[in-house]
């Protein structure tokens, strides 16, 4: 047996509310648009940036769960594996897209505006106007990992 490794962890911010639709089966199956970035210094000492975006999709019940507590900014953290897919387009040109399959995700916070390294709580953006929802359970997302949907709590 082979012991190959995909794994992908990534914390960044969602681009987009999470988009629910559901299989001919009726099983949830949530896509994300991650953004992460990066800044550093060009030669000049100038201060560069970079966005990276990165489609994500997540199955079942973690799903569910996206659809029900995440917006748009919020910053998350989720593992999952990647996933390259290939189809031919209306012209019959051959295309390829590449996702994430997350397995686990974590609620960071919520602030659309906090700059990036400093610390976010739950109080923050838009939940100050309505109460946060209470953490759902932990489920199982496959057999083997459990999923996680956590809030960070401002004491």
């Amino acid at each position: 047996m082979s012991k190959d490794l995909n794994r992908v962890e990534v914390i960044g911010r969602l681009g987009a509310d999470p988009e629910i639709k559901y299989t001919q089966e009726g099983k949830p199956v949530a896509t994300l648009n991650i953004a992460t970035g990066r800044q550093w210094k060009g030669e000049g000492g100038e201060l560069k940036e970079q966005t990276e975006w990165h489609r994500c999709t997540l199955w079942g019940g973690l799903a569910e769960l996206t659809g029900q507590y995440l917006r748009k900014g919020n910053r998350v953290y989720l593992e999952g594996r990647l996933k390259t897919s290939k189809w031919e387009d209306e012209q019959g040109t051959t295309r390829y897209t590449t996702e994430i399959v997350v397995n686990d995700l974590i609620m960071l916070g919520s602030s659309k505006d906090a700059p990036a390294g400093e610390p976010e709580n739950a109080g923050s953006g838009e939940e100050e106007q309505s109460p946060a929802p209470s953490p759902a359970p932990a489920r199982r997302s496959s057999g083997k990992r459990r999923a996680a949907v956590t809030e960070d709590i401002a004491l």
